[in-house]
């Protein structure tokens, strides 16, 4: 394993009515409950065999028995009062644990697979900065290998101006642009992947 490596996860707890608001407002929210799940398992799918370390950061409250296997996944709570400072918090605890190259991803991204995350750490041995922009305007992976207040300050976040604002922090230094890639918010987002189709199967009257 690369112990110098750090992947930060951040998660949402899985609670009914709690989680993918915005899917929520069109499938209803137990079906974007089933959705986010589905999204938290694929992402261990991805992360799991990763040769570096793993965190998985929850928004609310660790939950010892979930889906996130210990012997593989540190687990700890975000902490800040939006998600710059929650993200802030957690490169800066790891920066002074003596990692080299950290990356942050969400837990809501699909259209992800293992081989791009490690095709991110291999873009840290050459760039300073490596970001993945997502189709809504922000990103779905971050990732440096000093601290750079700026990217965590100063952004309106989850709006679409907030890729665009944080490349202008880092756009006078070495950095790496990933693919374009959509993560899911929206029913638009997956109503024509056939994974997702048996969660919108009990809501396709209600829509249509």
């Amino acid at each position: 394993m690369n112990t110098k490596n750090l992947l930060l996860i951040f998660t949402r707890n899985p609670e009914l009515g709690k989680c993918k608001t915005r899917l929520a407002a069109t499938i209803g929210d137990q079906a974007a409950l089933d959705v986010y799940k589905m999204l938290l398992q694929h992402t261990v799918s991805i992360t799991e065999g990763l040769t570096c370390v793993k965190e998985v950061h929850y928004s609310v409250s660790i939950n010892p028995n979930d889906i996130w296997d210990p012997t593989i996944y540190q687990k700890k709570e975000q902490f800040g009062e939006d998600l710059g400072a929650r993200m802030k918090y957690a490169f800066v605890n790891g920066f002074k644990q003596g990692f080299e190259k950290i990356i942050i991803i969400g837990s809501d991204m699909y259209d992800l697979d293992q081989r791009d995350l490690e095709f991110a750490f291999e873009q840290l041995e050459h760039h300073d900065y490596v970001v993945g922009p997502a189709q809504d305007g922000g990103y779905y992976l971050l990732g440096m290998k000093s601290l750079n207040n700026a990217v965590f300050e100063n952004k309106a976040w989850g709006t679409d101006t907030v890729f665009r604002d944080t490349l202008h922090d880092i756009e006078q230094h070495n950095h790496k642009l990933l693919d374009i890639r959509n993560d899911v918010d929206y029913y638009e987002d997956i109503k024509d992947i056939p994974a997702f189709q048996k969660f919108l199967k009990q809501t396709d009257d209600q829509i249509h």
